[in-house]
């Protein structure tokens, strides 16, 4: 086991886009707390991730970790499926 082996950053997120080949954006939000006010804000921001298959789709909750860059804006890999979009 290497020393930076399990120290790789995920993060949550839920798909905005399908539209590019083996590539899906998928929307983080996080909770902060403002400096002088306390009040929580919710900031979000999108990060392409590497979808191999192509199969995850727009409503999609999804588990994204840092990997190797593997074009200029990707360096995100989808891992794994949390909860598939439900139809309206």
């Amino acid at each position: 086991m290497s020393a930076t082996e399990g120290l790789t950053r995920t993060l949550t997120g839920r798909v905005v886009s399908d539209k590019r080949s083996k590539t899906v954006t998928v929307l983080v939000e996080r909770r902060v707390q403002h400096e002088l006010y306390g009040k929580y804000i919710v900031q979000s921001k999108k990060y392409s991730a590497h979808d191999e298959q192509g199969e995850y789709h727009v409503g999609d909750l999804v588990e994204i970790a840092e990997s190797r860059p593997i074009s200029k804006t990707k360096s995100w890999v989808v891992t794994r499926l949390l909860e598939k979009s439900r139809l309206i």
